[in-house]
């Protein structure tokens, strides 16, 4: 590495930077005002870029091209007024993970618009005429629209801080940050304000994916992987602060450079590829800033939102006619083999619902009576995957063995950052789950002696008589229903109503003597060791696994299964698990367009089940 190259680097970081500063911004102001995390925010960035691409090849020229990404940004910014006005208005009232749940939702139905619009082909754009050579920098040459790039960030900054701090629509966004339920009892009509931010924001995350025309293609994988960063940066930039996340894009873009100036170093005798970490660079960040400064480098401790939704009802075991319901339906699937003969794809069908089920239940135990929202839990799921297949594949130990080995994997996993993130709560909670789930995937990923890297291990077959599709399908169910009911048992022992307390008033708890943080690490540990039970069956039933397993699909897969069968029932994400699950392999096959399809259905049972699946079902028992 020569200062030169380092230097170099850092000057075409700063372009990197610039994009991610402008989503990451209009996320940011979505969220101060609003308080919803929007998932869709990433699919935006990816209109901006097809959109631009689109009315450059139309108009042609010059025109064209700067035309085609200020067009591009109006559009993507009047999109965000549309959907804030159709979709959101009806979510404001609901809990933060629904609100969650419908903008997931959307996320799936742009995603296919794109691909029936544009294709499933990336798209190149042209380059940007009176910008397209470049300028000779230490030795080297700098295309001219990095540069460029370079300076509409500080340009952006500048006239964000001038509209919020020189104008009226200004003072009430910031207003609205730090109160929004003052703002609304002074007399200000909420509903414009909401629209106008909600496009703002949508327009910036237009404006930042339109300006990499001529930088690199547009992809439909576009929104989840900006999606990802834009929630790094405004992280650690603090939610709600406009330069916060520019100097964190900044950050992030600049340790990127750094990796990759750096290429491969010497360390005691070991070669290390550093420009490896880029993948997981962002995320190295954030877990550090977060442990150090748990509100972000400029932010400080969020306001709960205050909506119309009602407080969490207390959890209830199930009565009589719970238990007969639930020994029923153990029952019917446990003779589900007798009907192989006939429906030769059930058994495979409902192993993957059970283990579905299962991983949801974990998840289910911290996010609805521990109110801990994990994005990252999909680290455990993979921990205890790879640690079956590692001790079936290179240890050759038997099937139970192997589980326990996947279960002890993902416990020490989740010991170990679960100790970091119980003294975090909210968003920055989801986060840093999240930083510390793509680290393992990293790690997965690149350690190809041991992994197997991107093509995982495969031949992770289980010992007879757990070799048969009736054997592993029994062997599930056991399992997987022996583990509900542990977490049944501990959410109505001490402990739990110790999590519940928590959950609901984290200082009250502690003033009556409850160690919070401690009650935490231990149901996170607890959830994390169970999905690594889920992970490890998976791999057992698949026969081998990838790093896909640990994505944050999963993650996300798995709060959708939660949500969609409600947060506050013990048998919500069990029939969340089991609808999605049988929801996704029907509709694969039905269609192409089966994201936009899954997207429509999950917005359906949104707006008519509120309190998910399970809280439909039990008022319509009631009723009945």
């Amino acid at each position: 590495m020569t200062h030169e190259g380092l230097l170099f680097q850092s000057v075409n970081g700063l372009a990197s930077a610039s994009g991610l500063f402008l989503v990451a911004a209009g996320l940011s102001v979505i969220f101060g005002v609003t308080r919803i995390v929007n998932l869709a925010h990433g699919s935006f960035y990816m209109l901006g870029l097809y959109l631009a691409g689109t009315l450059a090849g139309w108009w042609g020229g010059a025109l064209g091209f700067w035309g085609g990404i200020i067009g591009a940004a109006l559009l993507v910014g009047a999109l965000g007024a549309l959907v804030e006005m159709g979709l959101m208005r009806r979510v404001y009232a609901s809990a933060p993970l629904y609100q969650l749940l419908a903008t997931f939702a959307l996320m799936l139905v742009i995603g296919d618009a794109a691909l029936w619009l544009w294709g499933p082909e990336d798209r190149l754009g042209p380059r940007a005429p009176g910008l397209s050579g470049t300028l000779p920098l230490l030795g080297r040459n700098l295309p001219t629209y990095d540069l460029f790039l370079a300076l509409v960030g500080p340009l952006v900054l500048l006239a964000l801080h001038l509209l919020l701090r020189r104008s009226r629509f200004g003072r009430l966004v910031r207003a609205a940050t730090q109160d929004r339920a003052m703002v609304a009892a002074l007399g200000v009509n909420e509903a414009p304000l909401f629209t106008a931010v909600f496009a703002l924001g949508a327009g910036l995350a237009g404006l930042g994916g339109a300006l990499q025309l001529a930088r690199e293609p547009a992809s439909l994988a576009l929104d989840l992987s900006v999606l990802g960063d834009a929630f790094v940066i405004v992280v650690v930039g603090g939610m709600g602060s406009i330069p916060g996340a520019y100097v964190a894009a900044v950050l992030v873009a600049e340790v990127k450079a750094l990796c990759i100036a750096l290429g491969t170093v010497e360390f005691a005798g070991w070669s290390v590829n550093m420009s490896k970490l880029t993948l997981v660079a962002e995320f190295l960040v954030m877990a550090g800033v977060l442990i150090m400064r748990p509100h972000g480098l400029f932010g400080r401790p969020q306001e709960a939102a205050r909506t119309g939704a009602p407080p969490p009802a207390p959890l209830r075991p199930p009565g009589r006619a719970g238990a007969l319901a639930l020994a029923g339906g153990l029952a019917i699937l446990a003779l589900l083999p007798l009907a192989a003969d006939a429906f030769p794809y059930a058994p495979v069908l409902m192993t993957d619902v059970l283990i579905a089920a299962l991983f949801a239940a974990s998840l289910h135990f911290i996010v609805g009576p521990g109110g801990l929202d994990s994005f990252g839990h999909a680290a455990y799921f993979g921990l205890g995957a790879y640690g079956v297949a590692l001790a079936v594949t290179a240890l050759a130990v038997p099937t139970p063995l192997a589980l326990i080995a996947g279960m002890a994997a993902a416990a020490l996993g989740a010991a170990v950052f679960g100790w970091f993130c119980a003294r975090l709560s909210g968003v920055y909670f989801a986060m840093l789950t999240l930083a510390f789930a793509q680290i393992v995937w990293s790690v997965v990923h690149q350690w190809e002696d041991v992994t197997g890297g991107s093509n995982g291990l495969i031949g992770v077959w289980p010992d007879p008589p757990l070799d048969s599709r009736t054997g592993l399908y029994l062997a599930v169910l056991a399992l997987c229903a022996g583990a509900t009911l542990l977490l049944r048992r501990v959410l109505f022992a001490p402990f739990g109503y110790a999590l519940r307390a928590a959950r609901d008033s984290e200082r009250r708890a502690e003033a009556s003597g409850i160690p919070v943080v401690r009650v935490r690490w231990f149901a996170f540990i607890l959830a994390g060791t169970l999905g690594g039970l889920a992970g490890g069956l998976f791999a057992l039933a698949k026969g081998s696994i990838s790093p896909e397993a640990i994505s944050v699909g999963r993650s996300i897969d798995g709060l959708v299964m939660v949500m969609l069968g409600g947060v506050q029932s013990l048998f919500g994400p069990l029939l969340g698990a089991a609808g999605f699950t049988v929801l996704q392999d029907t509709v694969m096959r039905e269609t192409d367009y089966w994201r936009a399809a899954l997207g429509g259905l999950i917005l359906l049972i949104v707006f008519a089940f509120p309190a998910g699946l399970a809280g439909g079902i039990g008022r319509l028992w009631r009723r009945v």
